[in-house]
């Protein structure tokens, strides 16, 4: 799997990076939210707290995924921003039984 950044902005008033970026991961099916955001966050060179994938599709035939991420400046100011659906997605099951 490999992870390609197409576009970085920068959100002052939330106090994130908006990424949008490409995965090519070819010879498997489409990786796990998990294994996407750490990956993204260790491109990134970031902790994968704060890091979270708002979405991302693979096209039909495609070994080609594109999506969207939201890198925020601390964990914290995460889980007051981001939407509980999109935080959900992005915990993992062990984690999200314990809260």
């Amino acid at each position: 799997m490999k992870i390609e950044i197409i576009s970085k902005q920068r959100n002052d008033l939330l106090k994130r990076s908006e990424v949008k970026f490409r995965i090519d991961h070819e010879k498997s099916g489409t990786p796990s939210r998990l294994e996407v955001r750490q990956k993204l966050a260790a491109l990134l060179d970031v902790d994968y707290k704060k890091v979270y994938i708002k979405n991302y599709i693979t096209g039909m035939g495609s070994m080609i995924a594109v999506g969207e991420a939201n890198v925020y400046d601390s964990a914290d100011l995460a889980k007051i921003i981001e939407p509980k659906h999109i935080i959900l997605r992005n915990t993992p099951k062990t984690e999200g039984k314990e809260q």
